[in-house]
This record gives structure tokens, C-alpha cells and sequence, in this order.
């Protein structure tokens, strides 16, 4: 018999939602050691907010839906609060009840960005890394390291000379600018959208951009992410940055590091071994003009062992980080400006790739 349409609403549901997300959803597991860090950094967040006054909306929410967002690719705030307020799944998540109004997205992001920029997300990935299970999938011995651009959220219009001095664009909304001929470079000129981008280009024959250079240090094993930053983009950022993430991560004994090979430079491969690390980096043999191949700082002592050949192999695997962060996590290109907000977005957004990545890799050591 053909069932009939009954278009009569009632007033009351007695289904919890907790009963609408199916027992074997994959945002479970994720969502219990997401509730695991956050009850870790609750002391942190005390020290953040003040005991008077209206109360704001809970960090944890905050962060439960900046997760959303970059697991399923919501371009803006305004989007993800239309989608946690008819999406069930979404509501379950963030931990919002039925009849609970969602948030202006105005007050949202006000209230994340100021909590990001409080060096939550760095706290975040480290405890998120620092939880016992999650820490026995970590090679404490082989770590990989590279960088990426990410684009600045400024056109190339706004890269104006610091004088003051040059034609501003024509009138209108998009109005047309001619740069032929002029030389502008970081010394001379500042983005008047994003003072803290930089015009930078990957290599030789392609275009200069206004861009951040995210950095990621992986450890080689399961290929987590196990520290994150975001620095201004230049020549010397990606070694810079190794360095430091290195001098972050405590240890006890020699380890190797593999990168590729911008990192062939004779001073940072001598700061390594100064750190007892070795270099297990690509050699970069560029012949020069007139026909000699380039000296490369690795030698015949890293060369000669079995690991280094792994450890290349190993380290291409940070570039499916950086495909996840910017297109699921969308950040090829930011929508925020100034690098301390970006470099927030940037190493959340490292942590939720670990997150996406982690249930199963924990079921699979369990099993």
C-alpha cells in the first residue's frame, strides 16, 4: 500500500541526539581525543578568561567547530554556523543541544580568533602528540622536514612603495594598475592589506606572490605532524624554522632528519650535526652555467648507510600534509591577515590532519 505524506509536525521529540549519530561514525573516535586535549588545556583556558562578566561562547566549542570546518572544507564562518544549525551531526559534535541557538558568525570568529591567537593551537598539537596512545605511534629516532607557501590574503595591487610615493589603482572596484617596468621588492614596498606578507617566488620562471611559508616537522613513522609553524616568506625561512622546531622537541640521543634538497647548505648542515642530527637531505646537484655540478655539504659518512635512501623516500610524505591543509583545510589561500592569526590557522590546521589520521592507526596498533 502506497504510503501518504503526513506534513503535521510535532511538538516534542524524544530522541536524543546523541541516538542520531550512528555507533561506528568515524567523527567519534576523533571526537573523543579531540574531548581528551581539550580537558588537558582547561587550566590554560581559565587562565585566558576573566571570572566577571557575560559569559562567552566555551573554548571548546570554539574548537570542536574550527575542527568541522576543516574536516569537511567549509569555506567561511557564515556557512559553518548555517550547517551546526540544521546539521545534526554537526550540533552532536560541537556539543550544542536540539533547541540551543547557534552563534552570530560575527561573535564567532571574534571569539576564536582571539582564543587562537593566545597560542591555543600550538598547545593543542603538542597535546594532542603528548597523549600516551598517540604517543607510541611516534618515531622518536627519524623526523622529516619541509615548507610550504600559503598565500597571503592580499592582491598584488596593495604591494605599494613604503613612501608613500606610486600610482594608486584606478577608480572603481577592481581598478586596473600597470607594474611593467617597475622594480618593487620586500625592502622597498609593503602590502597595505597584509603588512606581514611577503612577495616571494618558489623558483625561476614563475610568478612572484604576496605569501606566508608554513613549515611542518613530521616524524617518519606514520608520517604524523608533530610540531608547526608559519614564518615570513624568505629565502633563508625554511632552515630558520628547522632549527628552532628542532630546539623545541625535547630528546636524549642522535636522531636523523630528512628534507630535500633546498636544505643542501653547508651551514645548516653543520648546525645539524652541532645538534647531534643527521642529515639525511637530498643532494642538490645543479650544474652551473659553466658545466660544474654544485658542491653539496653531504658526504659519503650519510650517504653510505641504508637509512638515507629510506629517510628520502620517507620525507616526501610531509607534501600530503600540505595537500590536506590546503585544499580539504583550505588554506592554499588565508582568509585571515597578519602572520600571528594565519600561523594559528596554519598549525591548527596541521593538528586536524593528525586527527583525521589517528583513529586508525590507533586501531590498527590495537589490533
Amino acid at each position: 500500500m502506497r504510503g501518504r505524506e503526513d506534513r503535521s509536525e510535532s511538538l516534542f521529540s524524544y530522541i536524543r541526539l546523541e541516538e542520531r549519530v550512528p555507533a561506528d561514525h568515524p567523527l567519534r573516535p576523533i571526537q573523543a581525543l579531540a574531548d581528551e586535549v581539550l580537558a588537558g588545556l582547561n587550566g590554560r583556558f581559565e587562565a585566558l578568561y576573566s571570572g566577571m562578566g557575560r559569559p562567552s561562547i566555551p573554548p571548546e566549542m570554539l574548537l570542536r567547530a574550527t575542527l568541522l570546518q576543516a574536516f569537511f572544507s567549509v569555506r567561511s564562518e557564515r556557512m559553518l554556523m548555517e550547517q551546526i544549525d540544521y546539521n545534526l551531526l554537526f550540533r552532536w559534535f560541537v556539543g550544542l543541544e536540539m533547541d540551543a541557538a547557534v552563534w552570530y558568525p560575527t561573535v564567532f570568529t571574534h571569539n576564536r580568533d582571539r582564543l587562537l591567537e593566545a597560542d591555543v593551537a600550538r598547545a593543542f598539537l603538542s597535546s594532542l602528540m603528548a597523549l600516551k596512545p598517540v604517543k607510541r605511534l611516534l618515531s622518536s629516532d627519524h623526523s622529516s622536514v619541509d615548507g610550504t607557501l600559503i598565500e597571503a590574503r592580499a592582491s598584488m595591487k596593495s604591494f605599494r612603495p613604503k613612501d608613500g610615493s606610486g600610482e594608486p589603482p584606478g577608480p572603481g572596484r577592481n581598478g586596473e594598475r600597470d607594474f611593467r617596468k617597475e622594480t618593487r621588492s620586500n625592502e622597498t614596498h609593503a602590502s597595505t592589506t597584509d603588512p606581514d606578507a611577503r612577495l616571494y617566488r618558489k623558483s625561476a620562471g614563475q610568478e612572484s606572490r604576496l605569501c606566508f611559508m608554513g613549515h611542518a616537522l613530521m616524524e617518519s613513522r606514520n608520517g604524523l605532524v608533530v610540531d608547526a609553524t608559519l614564518t615570513h616568506a624568505t629565502g633563508t625561512a625554511e632552515r630558520e624554522a628547522t632549527l628552532t622546531m628542532l630546539d623545541q622537541r625535547p630528546r636524549r640521543h642522535r636522531i636523523t632528519l630528512g628534507a630535500d634538497k633546498a636544505y643542501d647548505v653547508r651551514a645548516f648542515v653543520g648546525d645539524l650535526r652541532a645538534r647531534r642530527v643527521t642529515p639525511h637531505i637530498a643532494i642538490n646537484g645543479a650544474v652551473s652555467k659553466s658545466g660544474k655540478p654544485r658542491k653539496t655539504a653531504i658526504d659519503g659518512r650519510t650517504t653510505r648507510h641504508p637509512g638515507y635512501v629510506i629517510s628520502l623516500r620517507c620525507r616526501k610524505r610531509v607534501e600530503e600534509v600540505f595537500g590536506w591543509i590546503k585544499v580539504q583545510a583550505g588554506l592554499a589561500k588565508v582568509k585571515l591577515r597578519s602572520k600571528p592569526k594565519v600561523e594559528a590557522a596554519f598549525t591548527f590546521a596541521a593538528a586536524a590532519y593528525n586527527l583525521v589520521r589517528l583513529p586508525k592507526l590507533l586501531a590498527r596498533a590495537a589490533g
